[in-house]
């Protein structure tokens, strides 16, 4: 039996990038919030301290930062004909685990998406026909558009100290910039991280071959910065220990480095860490939420009433506790009907390595974000009337590090092992250079995210299934935009050259990206949504779900800026228009 504690205001599952967002635009409000962690509390000073060496064994090999599968799984087949099995270690996304979550470890690349990401199947079909999209592709419009978001993005960025260089300022296009984004209301906070040799030299490349390259956009700080809330960053020392890792620096945007000090100061704000949320609690008409309830590290279980339900954690497991909490129609691939993990998406990744004789490329200077990039193959921005397929991803020399465990590539045909394999990791460490594409990822009808009928986890609930390949679509757009990206590696003069499009199946356990998306997607349609246009559930209106969960499908960029303009979006809607009125912010 739960024990009850005394009612807040608002009770917050997660406490990442948007339950501090949430937290600190509520308690601003006025509001009481608890926040509740499943895990252990992390801060800059005592877990990253500078006199600490950042450990690629500890982080990257054995998963330090990261949810143990003991504590959580889910199971995972490539379709509805197979029996799907429980992931017994992480391998092609690494779910966080801690206060800060993912903004932890993550590389820091702070990208906006295309204006036309946001209306994407009313965009592709005006401009290619219906019958241009596969047939059992379930893509659909956000309910939002850029022009809504913006100034959002514009608070994210500011309160992270982005480094970049705005391309489309008010309107007027600016050389050096990213031509394709959407117009912007003001510089970024940061100028651009300095460049390394190798993405110099490919922006060279790209220039010659007509594109117009640009600085990726990096949390990842060109210098030091105060933000809004009066917090002071430090400037990027280049080390190459970001994604997997914490910064020890102050450097690299994270809730704990840019708002978390402020939020742990506010009397209103309390957080429960090493609890884990078993369900949202509903009342007898099952349309409002009284709160949740969760098991605390020593296995005591416990009530927190609240008025205001705000779903925070990662995406796969805000999914997980709306099908377990018996929240929105579950999703059914046989009739199409049902919302809550439908349009689960991924990203679609792919690399072409150059190895050369004559260049020292000092792979260890580098930073999670830090790039020369280009646009001219992400989204619709080129005509895929040609082509056969739709979607795309941006291309460039990302530098990310030079770790030494895994930093060993050599040209196809060394030995795996032994004096040779030695040999040639020595010859090309150096000399070795690795550009990328990031890849978009689009719905399908038969993708999707339920309970599994068989495995459970130590609570004695149902696992999360994943049932997750790509498509041809997908195998397509991979092939076609790392052959784009070859053409521009080839023009650095690699000796030998290698490319590595995405090939199906989808390999559980090779790592990809973190970047899992949908399963409680937004938009105008209750039949094809779990929640509205401001992340209000359709079927209860006190409780909202933020993060990546509501991404109709994923486009050619990382999620992190966009997930962090939602919650402001999302914090907005709340203040100015649920608090004031509460009940339905749209009317289906």
């Amino acid at each position: 039996m739960a024990r009850k504690l005394p009612a807040t205001d608002v009770v917050i599952v997660g406490l990442g990038w948007t339950g501090s967002i949430l937290a600190h635009e509520l308690t601003e409000a006025g509001l009481n919030v608890v926040a509740i962690e499943r895990g252990p509390w992390r801060d800059t000073s005592s877990d990253f301290p500078v006199t600490h060496a950042q450990d690629e064994l500890r982080y990257h090999i054995r998963h330090d930062l990261f949810l143990r599968p003991a504590q959580e799984t889910l199971t995972f087949r490539h379709n509805a004909r197979q029996t799907a099995l429980p992931m017994r270690t992480w391998g092609t996304f690494m779910p966080p685990n801690g206060v800060g979550g993912g903004g932890v470890h993550w590389n820091a690349e702070t990208w906006r998406f295309l204006e036309s990401d946001f209306v994407l199947r009313s965009h592709l079909t005006e401009r290619y026909g219906e019958k241009f999209l596969p047939e059992d592709m379930t893509i659909q419009d956000w309910g939002i558009t850029f022009a809504d978001l913006e100034p959002h993005y514009d608070k994210f960025e500011y309160l992270c100290g982005t480094s970049g260089y705005a391309g489309n300022l008010g309107g007027q296009k600016r050389q050096g910039g990213n031509p394709y984004e959407g117009p912007r209301s003001r510089e970024y906070p940061t100028p651009p991280q300095k460049q390394p040799f190798g993405p110099t030299l490919w922006a060279k490349a790209a220039v010659e071959s007509g594109f117009q390259p640009f600085p990726q956009p990096s949390g990842n700080l060109s210098q030091a910065y105060t933000n809004p809330l009066g917090v002071t960053l430090g400037p990027c020392t280049y080390c190459g220990y970001c994604e997997w890792f914490g910064c020890g620096n102050y450097s690299k945007a994270s809730p704990q480095v840019t708002i978390l000090p402020v939020l742990l100061r506010k009397e209103n704000f309390k957080a429960q860490t090493l609890c884990t949320v078993q369900r949202i609690n509903t009342d007898s008409t099952g349309k409002r939420a009284t709160g949740v309830t969760y098991i605390d590290s020593n296995g005591e279980e416990w009530e927190q009433p609240a008025d205001l339900v705000l779903l925070c954690a990662f995406q796969l497991f805000n999914v997980h506790l709306l099908l377990l909490s018996g929240i929105g129609t579950p999703y059914d691939p046989n009739t199409g009907q049902g919302v809550i993990g439908r349009n689960f998406s991924y990203q679609v990744t792919s690399s072409v390595d150059g190895f050369f004789e004559d260049k020292n490329f000092n792979p260890f200077i580098s930073s999670g974000a830090i790039g020369m990039c280009i646009d001219d193959f992400n989204g619709d921005n080129f005509d895929h009337g040609p082509h056969g397929f739709v979607g795309g991803g941006y291309i460039g020399a990302v530098q990310t590090n030079g770790r030494p465990i895994l930093s060993t590539r050599g040209p196809a045909g060394t030995p795996s092992w032994g004096a040779e394999w030695k040999k040639a990791v020595a010859q090309h460490y150096l000399s070795t250079y690795t550009t990328v594409t990031h890849g978009s990822s689009y719905s399908y009808r038969d993708v999707f995210l339920d309970l599994d009928p068989t495995y459970t986890d130590i609570f004695g609930r149902k696992l999360l299934r994943m049932t997750f390949d790509f498509h041809e679509n997908e195998l397509k757009m991979s092939q076609y935009i790392t052959d784009r990206l070859a053409d521009i590696t080839q023009k650095m003069g690699p000796k030998v050259m290698e490319k590595h499009p995405r090939k199906g199946p989808y390999d559980v356990n090779v790592y990809q990206t973190t970047h899992t998306c949908g399963g409680a997607v937004m938009g105008d349609d209750p039949k094809t949504s779990a929640v509205n246009r401001y992340l209000q559930s359709w079927d209860v209106p006190n409780l909202f779900v933020f993060g990546a969960t509501a991404f109709p499908q994923n486009a050619g960029y990382n999620p992190t800026d966009t997930v962090g303009a939602l919650a402001f979006w999302g914090a907005d809607a709340i203040r100015n228009q649920y608090l004031k009125n509460p009940g339905p912010l749209v009317h289906a």
